[in-house]
């Protein structure tokens, strides 16, 4: 089984967003997956109340991760999704040190950028794999990343950090699928929201085969990782 966990102090970073878009992307009858709300503010839960069905399913979590985990591996989950609070609390050590991989989500802000050093140190002290996913950017222009996102690459490089080489643009899809409980592919298939989280996804997979050892790491977003 294979647990990713979605963590960041920095409020508004994008970790429920990027949760239940990626679990509903890579759910499927052979492959499912679970969700873990372990954030009080509960936007996943939300979400999922808006969604309507149990799928994927979502379980929720106050102070340990732990014992949900463990269940979800003796009932056959192939993949936990964790979202946690925007703090460096104890139920976020807990989902760190319980991850397969943790992702960071960042807005490319000075604010934003800063805040990431906190997890990434509780990840490196939880010897994790992690990579940060530059969320809510401005749009590529003819092939050309925004300034602020090269600046923010330019930034997290200081940190020796990880970084997915794409990145989730702010796009109104991605927000009026949540409305409706539904995810970017759900909503709109063929919609370039949809096409970043299945590049995302596609990412993520390839680092969690690099860390099982199930191919090589080149390519891999946590492969930096100190």
């Amino acid at each position: 089984m294979n647990t990713i966990v979605f963590a960041s102090r920095k409020g508004g970073s994008g970790k429920s967003t990027l949760a239940a878009h990626l679990a509903t992307h890579a759910h499927k009858a052979a492959k499912p997956c679970l969700l873990i709300d372990a954030d009080p503010q509960g936007s996943l839960t939300l979400w999922h109340k808006l969604r309507g069905t149990d799928e994927p399913p979502i379980r929720a979590a106050s102070r340990s991760v732990a014992e949900i985990v463990a269940k979800a591996k003796r009932d056959g989950f192939e993949w936990v999704f964790i979202d946690t609070p925007p703090n460096v609390s104890a139920v976020v050590g807990d989902a760190v040190s319980n991850a397969t991989m943790a992702i960071i989500p960042a807005r490319p802000g000075v604010f934003d950028i800063d805040a990431v050093q906190e997890t990434i140190q509780t990840c490196r002290a939880a010897r994790k794999p992690y990579a940060v996913v530059i969320n809510g950017a401005p749009a590529i222009r003819d092939g050309i990343e925004n300034r602020m996102v090269a600046a923010a690459r330019e930034a997290l490089a200081k940190f020796r950090a990880p970084v997915w080489g794409g990145q989730i643009t702010n796009r109104a899809d991605l927000i009026l699928a949540l409305s409706h409980g539904e995810s970017a592919r759900e909503y709109c298939a063929d919609g370039r929201a949809a096409t970043e989280i299945s590049r995302l996804w596609n990412g993520i997979e390839r680092s969690v085969k690099a860390i099982r050892g199930l191919s090589s790491a080149n390519g891999a977003m946590h492969r930096q990782a100190a």
